[in-house]
């Protein structure tokens, strides 16, 4: 079962420009920056209402935020990242339900596999035109580095 959304990733072209903007029209605090190697991205992380928000910017052309970019003409809302509590159970309904599962972009596994907060997959599907993410966020004691996934 969904139990919530883990994060909104926005695609932009500017980190600083977007943050700035993000900063002085909505008093947005505690940011924290990202650089992801596998990604390619760079990003900006903050809270809104209890949802994280991520400013993510390619640092190439043919990365996913710029190809968004570049097809949607503008900046915009790239994918929500839904929170679930058994991944595969809502993979396999996903995918009963006419869903077909696509590689991550950053590491090309499709399918559950672990990331830096918790295993996440990805699907082909669009909801209302966004890129589908779910993820079964860490328990305390697991991460990217521990054992086998837990139910």
């Amino acid at each position: 079962m969904i139990t919530g959304i883990k994060h909104i990733a926005i695609a932009v072209r500017d980190v600083n420009a977007a943050l700035k903007k993000y900063e002085g029209l909505l008093g947005v605090k505690g940011v924290t920056r990202h650089e992801f190697e596998k990604a390619r991205s760079s990003e900006a992380h903050f809270m809104l209402g209890g949802i994280q928000i991520q400013l993510c910017r390619s640092w190439d052309a043919a990365g996913r935020f710029a190809r968004y970019i570049e097809e949607h003409r503008d900046e915009g809302v790239h994918h929500i990242c839904y929170t679930t509590d058994d991944i595969e159970s809502e993979l396999a309904a996903a995918v009963s339900n006419g869903a077909v599962l696509k590689p991550c972009a950053a590491c090309r596994v499709t399918g559950a596999h672990k990331h830096s907060e918790g295993w996440v997959a990805f699907l082909q599907d669009r909801l209302s035109g966004l890129e589908t993410e779910f993820m079964q966020v860490y328990k305390p004691g697991e991460g990217p580095d521990a054992g086998p996934r837990t139910a």
